[in-house]
């Protein structure tokens, strides 16, 4: 075994500690927006459904639906933002 590769090892576990103990004391941040996030989108259908079949409040469905709009442009901007850091990984010397 290379002696590089102890050493990185070494050095990796107490960063692999912490972020699980992080994850596991905030309760999983990404964990939270995700379901946030369909829990948004599944009010706009909702709402969506209400007014198509009861007439429900069109206010009301403007609203949800201005938020579900929100949400995914949220969501797209993050996805973009991830790959492109990703990209710009990539593009590191090693």
């Amino acid at each position: 075994m290379d002696i590089r590769q102890s050493l990185a090892a070494q050095a990796y576990q107490p960063l692999r500690q912490a972020a699980q103990s992080t994850e596991t004391a905030d309760g999983g941040a990404f964990t939270q927006a995700v379901s946030s996030f369909a829990e948004t989108v599944a009010q706009g259908e909702a709402q969506a459904h209400a007014a198509m079949t009861t007439g429900a409040d069109p206010h009301s469905l403007v609203t949800a639906l201005a938020q579900t709009e929100l949400a995914v442009e949220t969501a797209v901007t993050i996805r973009d933002r991830v790959v492109e850091a990703y990209q710009e990984i990539l593009r590191m010397p090693v």
